[in-house]
């Protein structure tokens, strides 16, 4: 990785989405943008409902102003997509979702356009984006949709700890899990992840873990079939590529320290089989990341926390981590 100092070295800001306006999205681009100098943070604009932002001196740009001169003032530089309604922290409102839904088309605007370096996206609501017309199952589907790729063309992958994760499945019901699992899709999400690691993270070889469904690896079918009959032909068809990959992997000792100097990322077979591991490493500062876009596109992991917007106990960690990254990557690319 660059490193903090080095992301100002980008020719073009990010931009930072504020969410939903009523979570804690705005508290914590105000707390970041404050904190800049002391963090040594990539320039940024914003993009969302300006009077969410409290705290600080905002300035309402144009999505075709000088945006690296905005980013470089005193005052955080905001393309407003007004809501139509009253913002109040912790309160979520369904009529939010239009201007929440008009800053993630502005983003991928700009994005896809080269104005900004990349995206960070805050939390958003989807139940409250259904009604503006949101129909993505997440941002990542809806980044990949807006570059015209299909949903399976990019994968999700969730850094912190110094560990790195892709589940395969994602937010389906665990009692779901074998029956979605595909060995395509083990293939697919494995070589984007591959490509990623390589190109951006500058890992001229990744070594990458496949982790196996069913408790001690299947036990040789006496615990489940799906590593002889999806999983394993998988990582068949990986090493035929030229890829370097392992597994199936018993997921219970495939996360302890010694095991993790072994590879780069772990592909997981369903949401808390990754989600766990990385969350005991790194609680506060997981971010997420979408692989296979043609920009970069990073988010904090975590949601709206209705429960305590507006109370200033947000924690940055996890959206200083996606800022940094997303600065990181950003050169990467370039």
């Amino acid at each position: 990785m660059a490193g903090a100092a080095a992301q100002t070295r980008l020719q073009t800001p990010l931009a930072v989405t504020l969410g939903d306006p009523a979570g804690v999205g705005p508290e914590i681009v105000a707390q970041l943008f404050t904190r800049r100098e002391e963090l040594d943070l990539p320039p940024f604009i914003t993009i969302g409902p300006a009077k969410s932002l409290t705290g600080i001196n905002t300035a309402v740009i144009a999505a075709d102003a000088d945006l690296p001169a905005a980013a470089s003032a005193d005052t955080l530089g905001v393309i407003d997509c007004p809501s139509t309604t009253a913002i109040t922290a912790g309160h979520p409102d369904i009529n939010h979702g239009d201007a929440v839904l008009q800053s993630l088309e502005m983003a991928a605007k700009l994005a896809e356009g080269g104005l900004v370096s990349g995206i960070v996206t805050m939390p958003i609501h989807k139940a409250n984006l259904r009604r503006a017309g949101f129909s993505a199952p997440g941002h990542t589907e809806y980044f990949a949709r807006k570059a015209g790729l299909q949903d399976d063309d990019v994968v999700m992958m969730l850094t912190g700890g110094g560990l790195r994760v892709v589940p395969v499945t994602i937010h389906i019901a665990l009692a779901g899990v074998a029956s979605a699992l595909r060995t395509d899709d083990i293939v697919k999400k494995t070589a984007i992840t591959a490509d990623a690691l390589r190109d951006q993270f500058n890992i001229e070889t990744p070594r990458i873990a496949i982790a196996a469904l069913n408790p001690h690896g299947g036990e040789g079918g006496l615990m489940g079939g799906e590593e002889a009959t999806h999983i394993q032909p998988a990582i068949w068809a990986l090493q035929d590529m030229g890829l370097t990959v392992f597994g199936p992997e018993p997921a219970d000792t495939l996360f302890h320290s010694d095991a993790r100097e072994r590879y780069d990322a772990v592909i997981c077979m369903y949401h808390d089989q990754a989600l766990i591991p990385l969350k005991t490493l790194d609680f506060w500062g997981g971010v997420n990341v979408t692989l296979g876009l043609p920009f970069v596109r990073t988010s904090p992991d975590h949601g709206t926390a209705y429960d305590i917007a507006g109370k200033g106990t947000a924690r940055i960690d996890s959206s200083l981590a996606a800022l940094r990254m997303a600065g990181d990557l950003a050169l990467a690319r370039a």
